[in-house]
């Protein structure tokens, strides 16, 4: 039985050294994966000007996520603290804040890519929602930001999570923006908008930071363990297309963030998507009718 003891006892030793030694890999591993640069080649996109651009450039800003994380003037944003360790904020982004030395480069480098100017990966930044803006779509958000009256000071950037999610993350088991990103892509072609499977899809590219790249959901990538899994879009095994019978009641959750059945629906940035129009709400709708069946958590 002593022995027995003793065996059970070393063990435990053995793997509380081995979880302490990974803790400490794992952060520092994640250090230098912030601190990496990535080289990625980017065509510059030039500046857009004029009433239009600005219009749609403020209509993405709102509709986006953009004001979620930046605010509505863009002056940042504490948009999560939990009191758990998960403490996160986005950057003052007026001409005063830290995109006040950006070139058209840079804007296309952190909007598409994930990539600070200097290289870094632009952490939190969900730039592969962002990824499949056209051009024009990206100079008109460009335009609208840039247009920001000045704001001295503003928020800090923050990212602040706890000693797992760091460790996960320094094991590539949680990916940051830049890894999910497919660089050798094109820009995407336009298409016309209209209440269209299409322009559905379009549009859907804003869903996948969260629900995955084939949207069937499953647990979101970096968010804290209290975070309920992203919902499956598909109409696969455990989808959350089931509770709306039509347009009208999927167009209605989107707007207050409720279900048919009245519950309010967790996490999503229902802020920014209630903001979405008459166009692109039921071309999403279109869109997600077409797609294939997959299995919850599928991605």
């Amino acid at each position: 039985m002593k022995r027995w003891i003793k065996w059970t006892s070393g063990t435990v030793v053995v793997l509380a050294l081995a979880a302490v030694g990974a803790a400490v890999v794992g952060q520092q591993m994640a250090e230098r994966k912030r601190q990496r640069v990535i080289n990625v080649p980017v065509t510059a996109v030039p500046y857009a000007e004029g009433a239009q651009a600005l219009a749609r450039g403020k209509y993405l800003y709102e509709s986006r996520g953009c004001v979620d994380c930046h605010g509505l003037d863009g002056a940042g944003r504490t948009f999560l603290n939990d009191g758990k360790g998960t403490h996160i904020a986005g950057p003052n982004i007026t001409p005063a804040g830290v995109v006040a030395k950006y070139q058209p480069v840079d804007w296309v480098r952190t909007l598409r890519h994930g990539i600070k100017p200097d290289g870094r990966p632009a952490m939190i930044m969900p730039s592969e929602d962002y990824n499949r803006f056209t051009d024009a779509d990206l100079a008109a958000l460009v335009a609208h930001v840039r247009g920001f009256a000045p704001v001295k000071g503003g928020v800090k950037a923050v990212v602040e999570l706890p000693l797992p999610a760091w460790v996960l993350y320094g094991f590539d088991v949680i990916p940051d923006a830049a890894q999910r990103i497919n660089h050798t892509l094109a820009p995407a072609q336009p298409v016309a908008a209209g209440v269209t499977a299409a322009h559905g899809a379009y549009v859907a590219n804003m869903c996948i930071g969260c629900h995955g790249e084939h949207l069937s959901g499953g647990k979101i990538p970096g968010g804290p363990p209290d975070w309920p899994a992203a919902a499956n879009l598909t109409p696969g095994e455990g989808s959350a297309m089931v509770r709306y019978k039509d347009e009208a009641q999927f167009v209605a959750m989107m707007r207050t963030g409720k279900r048919p059945d009245g519950t309010a629906i967790q996490v999503m940035p229902f802020e920014s998507l209630s903001k979405m129009d008459d166009v692109d709400l039921p071309a999403l709708y279109a869109f997600l009718k077409t797609l294939p069946p997959r299995a919850a958590g599928g991605h």
